[in-house]
């Protein structure tokens, strides 16, 4: 016997079991004295305000670092530093990865329906694609005019300027990767994270700036190209390891411990004997869960409903971000006893 148990429900609601079915008292002083609801309305609202919170993140990050890439292409074209441009053309684009994202939030905040049953959060691993690709470009762009100083070295004019850019440079994505990261952290989101570091990398290219203005001024024309390079192989690390984090997320990769943490959860409630499959999965910068539950086989199937709502429970309050679960109830195998999923097994072959 099995129960399947996946919607939303509020706690005064009739989902009580038979008498004969008692609550742990320790579960019972815990929901008396824990403020909470899981209704939809409950669930959303945070969902809602942690887009919000990634809104206005992006937009705060994309007026800071549209100004300093202002200022820099300013210098930039009195200059000639292929190293600053560099910098520059990367600012540029980091504060471009706010269009997309901003895009995925606002898709992510849609109502699921019957064609999209899980909502528009996916909309958010587009994004990331989105950046991955626009980080790729920057690089072959910053390269590709670094390599051309190299062939064809020029003085730098206006160094002290030059300095000036780089301290900006720095001082701005530095500002703007700790502000993306906490919020994407607070929320959630693998984008906006990945998009924070990016931003941190770039402060520190902004300070190679600085080396190859300080070359510069002592007449070495080809510092400014050479930090120029250096800036594109720093690009490049952020590159890679943004393209991870993201491939990670379009895989429905999970840290391994909120798995280990779901697990313990579900064995801590009364009635449930084992944990067999155990899924999560982000969807957007909000998780969902899949579990199968090992319950009496001889409880009924109220009995085993109100385990599953247990459960479901237990799971939202023990997974940060969790915002669904689907538990479905097998009951503990009899000795001799076929399995009840063997009808299922060629459905599931490779």
């Amino acid at each position: 016997m099995s129960d399947r148990h996946h919607h939303a429900h509020a706690h005064g609601h009739d989902h009580s079991p038979s008498p004969s079915h008692n609550h742990s008292l320790r579960h019972r002083l815990k929901h008396l004295l824990t403020p909470h609801s899981h209704q939809t309305a409950d669930k959303l609202d945070p969902a809602l305000e942690s887009s919000a919170r990634g809104m206005r993140a992006l937009w705060v990050s994309l007026v800071v670092l549209g100004v300093t890439a202002l200022a820099q292409g300013v210098v930039v074209a009195v200059s000639g530093s292929v190293a600053l441009l560099g910098d520059t053309v990367h600012n540029t684009a980091d504060a471009l990865t706010a269009v997309p994202l901003g895009i995925a939030f606002v898709l992510g905040r849609r109502a699921a329906n019957r064609r999209f049953t899980y909502g528009y959060g996916r909309a958010e691993d587009l994004a990331g694609i989105a950046i991955v690709l626009t980080i790729a470009a920057s690089a072959a762009f910053a390269g590709w005019t670094a390599i051309e100083r190299l062939l064809d070295p020029r003085p730098v004019q206006h160094v002290p300027a030059v300095a000036v850019a780089a301290l900006v440079g720095f001082a701005g994505n530095e500002w703007v990767a700790r502000y993306r990261i906490r919020v994407g952290r607070d929320i959630g989101s693998a984008a906006l994270v990945a998009d924070g570091l990016h931003a941190r990398t770039d402060g520190f290219t902004s300070l190679a700036v600085l080396l190859g203005a300080g070359g510069s001024a002592l007449g070495w024309q080809l510092a400014d190209p050479l930090v120029g390079l250096a800036i594109t192989a720093a690009i490049a690390l952020v590159l890679r390891d943004a393209a991870r984090e993201v491939f990670r997320r379009v895989m429905d990769a999970v840290d391994p411990a909120l798995v280990d943490r779901a697990e313990r959860a579900l064995l801590e409630v009364e009635g449930v004997r084992g944990v067999g499959e155990l899924r999560l999965r982000w969807i957007g910068h909000r998780l969902r869960a899949e579990v199968a539950v090992v319950v009496d086989g001889d409880a009924t199937v109220r009995q085993a409903h109100a385990i599953a709502v247990d459960a479901e429970h237990a799971l939202l309050h023990a997974v940060p971000r969790l915002t669904a679960a689907l538990v479905h109830a097998d009951p503990a195998p009899l000795p001799g006893e076929t399995d009840p999923h063997l009808t299922l097994a060629h459905h599931m072959a490779a």
